[in-house]
């Protein structure tokens, strides 16, 4: 989004300018006819250009104005537009959606997001026994706790996420809503997405959860024996969280198809959070699990939901200031820019 920042005053050419006819053309070009009541006759050729200037100044601020609205609700309407999937797709599509998530991630450009990403899971490792140890104690000491931890855990078992994608479509088919038939589409493509790659690390790293630890902080098994792993599954997949990944993709999704509501993407967030919270309560995961988790989940849910997304947020991100000359037949000026 460009936000050009104008200097004038809006009240003054308000009332100086009463009689103005805008006209939107190609390329947002706007075209004003003035009209200079009696009382304010340009006595010299000064003032002349200082109209000028500030009715140039006008023009560019109520352009830049209708442009920005244009742009909300373009975007606001884009994932209504977007063609219906078919039934198949959300597995058709799973290739595509990994080799999308490649170009977009494995890039220079993301290097200092993955070293964060590393840098805060090895802070995690360093007190995962200290805080699985609280969180044990918390889980232990009222039926309270273990009920609440035990119901939010629920949540962010895969069969939640698939139990949301058929009620959004179970909906779509009988209301005729094609969003609500895409979401469920989506919905399941994310989690497929997302759960195979988490599956895959899971089977390398090999990293044994709290309530079956060997030694403090769990073991890691990089490599293992899948005949071992699939006996003893608690015993290798703790690392990263499928749980945590796998619903931001859902609740990712779910908000990118609905972006007119506004508090849905945070509060998706914040129940993620209890997800996470139940899950080391009850010892199954560490909280070191959950950063890669939660960053694969978010990728895929943003590429499968809006496919140009992440492209559209990393040219957005790039912030510059310019200030260039305007010129046009009435006037010249500055224009102030600012890109964010």
């Amino acid at each position: 989004m460009s936000v050009k920042i104008i200097i004038g005053c809006f009240i003054f050419f308000a009332y100086a300018f009463p009689q103005t006819n805008i006209q939107q053309g190609l390329g947002c070009d706007m075209n004003f006819n003035s009209k200079v009541r009696p009382a304010q006759i340009v006595k010299s050729s000064t003032d002349l250009n200082i109209v000028k200037t500030n009715e140039a100044f006008l023009r560019t601020t109520l352009v830049n104005i209708n442009s920005v609205n244009t742009l909300k609700d373009t975007e606001a309407a884009g994932n209504n537009d977007r063609q219906l999937p078919e039934w198949y797709s959300m597995v058709t599509n799973l290739p595509s959606d990994w080799l999308t998530y490649y170009k977009q991630e494995f890039t220079v450009d993301n290097i200092p997001k993955y070293l964060s990403i590393a840098i805060l899971t090895a802070g995690l490792i360093m007190t995962d026994q200290q805080t699985w140890e609280e969180s044990n104690r918390f889980y232990n000491r009222t039926q309270f706790n273990k009920s609440f931890s035990d119901f939010f855990t629920e949540i962010g078992d895969g069969r939640t996420q698939f139990g949301l994608a058929i009620a959004f479509g179970a909906y779509g088919f009988i209301a005729k809503d094609d969003r609500a038939i895409r979401t469920a589409s989506e919905t399941i493509e994310a989690v497929l997405a997302a759960g195979a790659v988490i599956q895959l690390i899971k089977h390398v790293t090999g990293r044994e959860s709290p309530y079956v630890e060997t030694k403090s902080g769990g073991a890691w098994r990089f490599f293992p024996n899948q005949i071992q792993y699939h006996k003893h599954v608690p015993s290798y997949d703790a690392y990263p969280s499928g749980h945590i990944g796998t619903s931001v993709a859902a609740f990712i999704v779910i908000s990118e198809n609905y972006p007119e509501i506004k508090w849905l993407e945070p509060a998706s967030f914040i129940l993620a959070g209890l997800i996470s919270f139940g899950m080391v309560n009850k010892g199954i995961h560490w909280y070191s699990d959950y950063p890669l988790g939660i960053a694969l989940g978010y990728v895929f849910g943003k590429i499968i939901s809006h496919p140009d997304y992440l492209t559209k947020k990393t040219i957005n991100k790039k912030e510059s200031i310019s200030i260039l000359p305007y010129f046009n037949d009435i006037g010249t000026g500055l224009s102030f820019s600012y890109r964010f």
